[in-house]
């Protein structure tokens, strides 16, 4: 490997990479910084955990009269250019990371509008894992003859990682759960980041270890700039023992000594595990992961082994699964045909949210008072609609006819009704009503 002395990179910076402990360069780094040094555009494929973010990041710190940079999502990015707070006009280098994720998410249109907001002699520094076809058009339309650089990641994770895996029989929200706390509460955890896929996940994972006493907090991209930023510092301090997270707020994250990575959830794409254990056994520091796999985890896990190519080891729990609702030889429903129940028709879609209400169900099962009484009402209601009169026995050969509820019927004309009187109350609010003052019924003199 070369050595970061031979890159052209000024005493300073090369000063600030000995303290981090880096003395070789990865080959898209040593590829990427001369280039890059020398102002010609860079268009690299490199896939999670080439190191190519330094790869672009040390040339940029490389400007004589210091440098201001702007870290922002391509929409974030419009948003403030929008509402005029920011130019784009004096953008003398643009750096696009991770280009093939921003296409699966509908980025690109974005991208290509802000590359239309900057300069044209900008310098360019393009980074994608991939280049499918609308990626290629993307470079040949806004690069200027770039340097082609490509570069594998290893194909093993890091040394200093073990890795886990922890089978369990159900996919029930609360196994995965009771698994997750019987992990966290070993001895030897110092500090850990759970990795979930959703951040609905993330606050409900968070909240469940809260409520049984850990040290937890949630990170994602819906939360506050401000909350973000001190949850990480309490994270780094140590004043905050475990971190839920998911992949989009964990990228980047640069915390050199994590213990544990928890994988909640296994990662839809592969590349996305290697990034959350690589959150760990950092700098030279040992480090364990755990991923919980459930029987709908089959697909996701042949990904992931296919990649890391090798058996992490499987570690048994200590639990008594039919005490959770698992294990009771009852068969699994897939996650699709449970999503399609929260939206189908009827009365089933309206039951819970489908975020919520694992945690509802599950961590306080506790029955509302209210309920009981809101249903008696509600029955005592029906029966007066729908009471018939008992039949005679004028006829008591006829074949009885079943006869239309007319509840439906009722129901319908007691909502026409009540947003008639909505409007009507809506109405009367308008100018002055039924009550206009009488100089305003005058009639206004005509000029002559």
């Amino acid at each position: 490997m070369t050595e970061f002395t031979k890159l052209g990179l000024s005493p300073t910076t090369l000063a600030a990479v000995a303290e981090t402990g880096y003395t070789e360069a990865t080959p898209i780094q040593a590829q990427a910084i001369p280039v890059a040094l020398a102002g010609r555009d860079v268009l690299g494929i490199a896939q999670t955990g080439t190191g190519k973010t330094a790869a672009f990041t040390l040339p940029m710190i490389e400007l004589t009269k210091g440098v201001d940079v702007l870290i922002a999502t391509p929409g974030r990015l419009l948003d403030l250019f929008e509402r005029g707070k920011m130019l784009l006009t004096g953008v003398e280098i643009m750096v696009v990371d991770e280009a093939d994720r921003m296409l699966d998410m509908g980025f690109i249109p974005d991208i290509e509008r802000i590359f239309k907001l900057t300069p044209p002699r900008r310098q360019t520094l393009f980074f994608s894992a991939t280049m499918p076809p609308e990626i290629t058009r993307l470079t040949t339309q806004f690069l200027k003859d770039p340097t082609r650089i490509e570069a594998s990641r290893p194909a093993m994770t890091a040394e200093t990682i073990t890795q886990y895996l922890v089978r369990i029989p159900s996919s029930d929200p609360k196994a995965k759960r009771t698994a997750l706390r019987a992990l966290v509460a070993r001895d030897d955890v110092k500090n850990g980041i759970v990795f979930c896929n959703r951040k609905s996940e993330v606050d409900i994972v968070a909240k469940s270890l809260k409520t049984h006493g850990f040290d937890a907090a949630p990170i994602h991209g819906d939360l506050d700039q401000s909350l973000r930023m001190k949850t990480l510092a309490a994270f780094r301090s140590g004043e905050l023992k475990i971190l839920v997270a998911s992949d989009v707020a964990a990228r980047g994250l640069d915390i050199p000594d994590v213990s544990h990575v928890f994988n909640y959830d296994v990662a839809h794409h592969a590349d996305d595990y290697v990034h959350r254990i690589g959150r760990t056994g950092r700098a030279g520091r040992k480090g364990q992961t755990f991923m919980i796999v459930t029987p709908a985890d089959d697909k996701g896990l042949d990904k992931v082994l296919k990649l890391i190519k090798m058996e992490p080891e499987e570690l048994s729990l200590n639990i008594d699964w039919s005490s959770v609702g698992a294990g009771r030889g009852r068969p699994e429903r897939p996650v699709k045909a449970e999503r399609g129940e929260r939206r189908g028709r009827g009365r089933k879609a309206d039951a819970a949210p489908a975020e919520t209400a694992p945690v509802a169900a599950v961590e306080t099962p506790e029955p509302s008072s209210e309920t009981p009484r809101r249903s008696r009402s509600r029955r005592a209601k029906t029966d007066s609609i729908t009471a018939t009169p008992a039949p005679t026995s004028a006829s008591p050969t006829a074949e009885p006819r079943p006869e239309p509820r007319p509840e439906p019927v009722l129901r319908q004309a007691d909502r026409e009704s009540g947003r008639k009187r909505e409007r009507e109350r809506e109405l009367e609010g308008v100018g002055f009503g039924g009550d206009i003052p009488a100089f305003l019924r005058r009639p206004a003199p005509i000029g002559r």
